[in-house]
């Protein structure tokens, strides 16, 4: 499988600052903070506290901290308490306080609340299907359905609620649709093709029925995705490939829901794949107090 960065909550800094900067640019494009700048006296200072109003799982501190080096300089705050990404949380108490200028603070405000809320989204989502299959041996993994111009910060969220990063993109693995077998001729064909032309690779076929899936058993495949089975026609096809002896791992997607992931997981395959993660994610509540000193 294609995973950025294998364990560990570390957003791309890079892709990161490209987003923030963007996400600024936006709010800023038709001029300064007027409401904050006409009604916020320079020099006022106030504590910040980024609060969950729901239950949930972490994910976007270091977009909310890179949105606050942003507006105020990275020495233009103090770090007062924060959580980490990952963590759980509860309503009423603070993931980050921070102490600063409270033009900056506001200014940035929006943006930081809305990307540390859409991750923290996906972060929950995640975490509540990595439950859903937990102690079967079955991984979470998301898709390259996501937000344009979101799409790694989106699978850092995913890392972050415990899933597992499938795909980044067209040319860090491969993956043999149903569109690219026809044009092949047939499974065998498409395998050996890929095969040839990036044999470094991971290589992934996909498969609509049983007969395709023993074609791609006969072929080798070392990961077959299994499109639109139900969770009977994945026990069969697990025990097709122990009567063969193959090697070769599942993926199951299409039509999966967190209420019948177990029942595809206990089937024995060893991955569960959904959009749902990152595509149309329901952004977790957490909001802005500020306390003026």
């Amino acid at each position: 499988m294609s995973v950025l960065v294998p364990d560990a909550l570390v957003p791309d800094a890079e892709d990161l600052a490209r987003v923030v900067a963007t996400a600024l640019a936006e709010d800023l494009r038709y001029g300064p903070d007027v409401t904050t700048e006409s009604t916020v006296s320079p020099d006022a200072i106030a504590v910040a506290e980024f609060t969950p109003r729901k239950p949930g799982v972490l994910a976007g501190l270091p977009a909310v901290r890179a949105v606050l080096d942003a507006v105020l300089g990275e020495s233009g705050y103090q770090v007062l308490d924060q959580l980490a990404d990952g963590d759980r949380l509860v309503p009423g108490e603070p993931a980050l306080r921070v102490r600063g200028p409270v033009r900056g603070l506001l200014t940035a405000e929006r943006t930081a609340l809305n990307l540390l809320c859409h991750l923290s989204g996906i972060a929950t989502v995640t975490s509540a299907w990595v439950e859903a299959v937990s102690g079967t041996g079955t991984q979470i993994l998301d898709t390259r359905k996501t937000l344009p111009g979101l799409r790694l910060l989106q699978k850092y969220a995913v890392r972050c609620g415990g899933g597992t990063n499938h795909r980044l993109g067209l040319g860090d693995a491969i993956l043999i649709k149903d569109n690219h077998v026809v044009a092949a001729g047939s499974v065998t064909a498409a395998l050996k093709a890929a095969r040839a032309a990036a044999p470094d690779l991971t290589c992934e076929v996909e498969v609509d029925t049983l007969a395709q899936l023993d074609e791609a058993l006969a072929a080798g495949a070392e990961l077959v995705l299994l499109d639109n089975f139900t969770p009977d026609q994945c026990a069969s096809a697990v025990r097709r490939r122990a009567a063969v002896g193959a090697r070769t791992k599942f993926e199951v997607s299409g039509g999966m829901s967190l209420e019948v992931a177990r029942s595809y997981a206990v089937a024995g395959v060893e991955f569960l794949s959904a959009g749902v993660l990152t595509h149309s994610v329901v952004a977790l509540d957490l909001g802005l107090d500020l306390i003026s000193e």
